[in-house]
């Protein structure tokens, strides 16, 4: 993200002026946000004007002209041939969520797996995201090890939907997630909030920016926070802590230097949900019933470190350097339901236990580069990139006997020092050189075509601790090819058509007959729809259709312990978006409908549990004038058909549920705000989440309520 300053005397006017038009911006919507009275008679190829995009801090709302997402350089919404969505600053804040998990909730076409807050599993045309990146730069997104972000140091969450193989190959079908940090502000400002809601939640965040020099070249941001999200269960805490700063400086009126460190830390008492009885129906459990030890305990600590280099060219390119470390450490000891419920009230209870550590580095290159070509301002893109993860674990389990749930006591559950059956270490490392072109032959056509050469290297080794048995494996890929393509053509000022093409394959841990790991999962995606953006770019509507092949997933062989990459599954879907400014209202609102089919090989239980029908809607309305001038009204519905799941023939059915969320705030005074969120507005009991007929069934929240106090400076 570029931030202009106002020492630099730099000629931004042909900036915008003369190079607003690259693609993929099209020229439809730079005329509806430049003034004819200052648009320069000739083609000056200066540089993009997105280049320099804003933050959502600084335009404020739901709407967002551009994303970064799946491109490298920042693109208008309506000119990236696949499905985005941008949740703002403003979004974030008004939702009063602390967690990537909380978020997706509300966020149109996504699906969440709940648990704790932090812990949840998010997908995507049925596909989990495995990975999430802070400013391009990618690290693992493990629910079982809790590494889901607090958002308290973003401006900005951007959602790609389906692969996104240009720019990270070896990766999940269901997209990326790009979280854009907080850069500092060249003026001094600064927030304090304060909160309190439902079963003792409570949260205090501080946000400190500007700079720190007379010439304004240096300037720095701090923000710290701690929030308590506990649920109604029993005995249930989860707290979390960040602390983010950031160091921003101009080097030169055409380079900017930045450097930033994020801390977080997680400290949760997990409840596993509730069994179902031997059938698979699932029962009336009372919300707050906790079925888990008094000593259940999960913590978690990350460590990020990022540099960023940007530097504008004289000729107008862009050029990128950036890099990413981060430290992961998780350990976790907790009892939770190992059976179904009998009839007389008794189960099971066992433990599940974990000591992990991750090291991740990830760096990127890139340089962007407009064009001249048939009077239109074209554009390419090459760059080259590296990952690494370095993982080591210990796990185990165990059993602590029968409990009947009528009597049950989580205090009579005796403590006793975890115990560890394996240990697996794993070194995960992918280089890749891509490139993209996007060419505009004319002006309401836009050719876009890339590929990405990928070498890619997965070594691990499982131990059994026992025996100290040790199994090694690996797989390597060498100069793959991933190819993309796209086209968007400009139906009229407001509207286009885009198709496009991707690719991915994602490496597998599980071993044949040779004990040797089985072939990556290849999948593809076929896509296409018509954008439309309204109020210069503020409001953008999205009707999707898609279809996604995933082959090679492996496949259990009758009577054998190895598998072999057989499956063959099939997603086809249609989603319908529409996001940002309508006047005084601010709105996201989406519907996705979704069907699934297994080809080939086994039935991918993931699938069962994603409902064919999703709908998300919020919307806020702010009163302008009168008495109640600065009162802002929101409500939300959100909604999914019936899902089920099925093992060793038993299903678990979930019926179908909406839930209302509503909130109101006022600027009290040009400082102050007051607001007051309610979720689950008419209290609907509803199970969000089924796992097994031992434990993974979730209810949703009751009813709850936040109330919270923003003072900024």
């Amino acid at each position: 993200m570029r931030h202009i300053s106002p020492k630099s005397k730099r000629n931004h006017l042909h900036v915008l002026l003369g190079a607003s038009i690259l693609a993929p911006f099209s020229m439809t919507a730079i005329a509806e946000s430049v003034d004819e009275s200052t648009r320069l008679p000739t083609l000056t190829v200066e540089g993009n004007a997105l280049y320099i995009m804003p933050s959502s801090e600084e335009t404020k709302g739901y709407g967002v002209q551009s994303a970064t997402v799946g491109t490298k350089a920042p693109a208008a919404l309506r000119d990236i041939p696949q499905s985005i969505t941008v949740l703002t600053n403003d979004y974030i804040e008004d939702q009063g969520v602390t967690h990537l998990d909380d978020i997706a909730k509300l966020t149109p076409g996504l699906r969440t797996l709940s648990n704790d807050s932090g812990r949840s599993s998010i997908f995507s045309r049925g596909y989990e995201y495995d990975e999430f990146n802070i400013n391009g730069l990618p690290s693992t997104m493990q629910s079982i090890n809790g590494t889901l972000p607090s958002l308290v140091a973003f401006d900005r969450v951007e959602i790609l939907r389906g692969p996104s193989g240009l720019f990270n190959s070896a990766s999940e079908l269901g997209g990326t997630i790009n979280l854009v940090r907080k850069q500092a502000t060249y003026d001094t400002q600064g927030s304090v909030s304060a909160g309190y809601g439902s079963w003792g939640r409570n949260l205090v965040n501080a946000d400190l920016s500007g700079s720190l020099n007379k010439d304004e070249t240096i300037r720095s941001r701090v923000v710290i926070s701690q929030e308590e999200t506990p649920t109604e269960v029993d005995q249930s805490a989860n707290k979390d802590q960040t602390f983010y700063a950031t160091v921003d400086m101009d080097v030169n009126d055409e380079t900017e230097l930045s450097v930033g460190l994020l801390y977080q830390n997680k400290n949760i008492t997990p409840s596993n949900g509730f069994p179902t009885d031997s059938t698979g129906t699932l029962l009336d459990w009372d919300s707050t019933t906790f079925l888990g030890a008094n000593w259940n305990d999960f913590n978690s600590e990350s460590t990020d470190v990022f540099v960023d280099l940007n530097h504008d060219f004289d000729n107008g390119g862009l050029g990128k350097l950036s890099l990413r470390t981060s430290d992961r450490a998780t350990d976790y000891y907790y009892a939770f339901t190992g059976a179904a419920l009998a009839d007389d009230g008794t189960t099971s209870l066992r433990t599940t236990q974990r000591d992990f550590e991750q090291q991740t580095l990830a760096f990127d290159a890139s340089y962007s580069q407009p064009f001249e070509t048939f009077n239109s301002i074209s554009e390419f893109v090459v760059g080259i990139d590296h990952k690494h993860y370095e993982t080591e674990y210990r796990s185990g389990a165990s059993k602590l006997g029968s409990i009947n749930v009528n009597t049950f006591d989580s205090g009579s559950v005796a403590y006793s020092n975890p115990t560890y059956s394996a240990r697996v270490k794993s070194d995960e490392k992918e280089t890749g050189v891509y490139g993209k072109v996007t060419f505009r032959p004319q002006e309401n056509l836009a050719l876009i075509a890339g590929g990405r050469f990928s070498w890619y290297d997965l070594s691990a080794t499982s131990t059994t601790l026992s025996s100290n048995t040790t199994t090694p494996s690996e797989f390597d890929e060498n100069g793959r090819f991933m190819p993309y393509a796209g086209t968007v053509v400009d139906l009229d000022e407001k509207h286009s058509f885009y198709a496009s093409y991707s690719e991915v394959y994602k490496p597998q841990t599980d071993l044949d007959e040779s004990g040797n790991m089985i072939d990556a999962r290849e999948g593809d995606q076929y896509e296409m729809g018509v954008k439309g953006s309204y109020n210069n770019g503020n409001l953008n509507a999205r009707l999707t259709l898609f279809q996604l092949t995933d082959k090679n997933r492996a496949a259990s062989v009758t009577g054998e312990s190895y598998y072999e990459a057989t499956g063959k599954t099939r997603v086809s879907g249609a989603e319908a978006e529409l996001s940002g400014q309508l006047g005084a209202l601010e709105l996201i609102t989406g519907y996705a409908y979704m069907d699934t089919e297994n080809l080939a090989g086994d039935e991918n239980t993931l699938f069962m549990m994603m409902p064919n029908h999703t709908v998300n809607l919020w919307g806020k309305y702010t009163i302008e004038n009168g008495m109640l001038s600065g009162t802002a009204v929101g409500v939300g519905v959100t909604a999914m058909s019936k899902f089920y799941l099925e093992r060793r023939g038993t299903k678990i059915k979930a019926p179908s549920y909406e839930v209302v969320d509503a909130s109101i705030s006022k600027d009290v005074t040009e400082n102050l705000t007051l607001s007051f969120k309610v979720n689950n507005l008419f209290d609907k009991k509803y199970y969000s989440r089924v796992g097994s007929v031992a434990t993974f069934n979730f209810y949703g929240p009751s009813r709850n309520v936040l109330a919270k106090a923003t003072y900024r400076f």
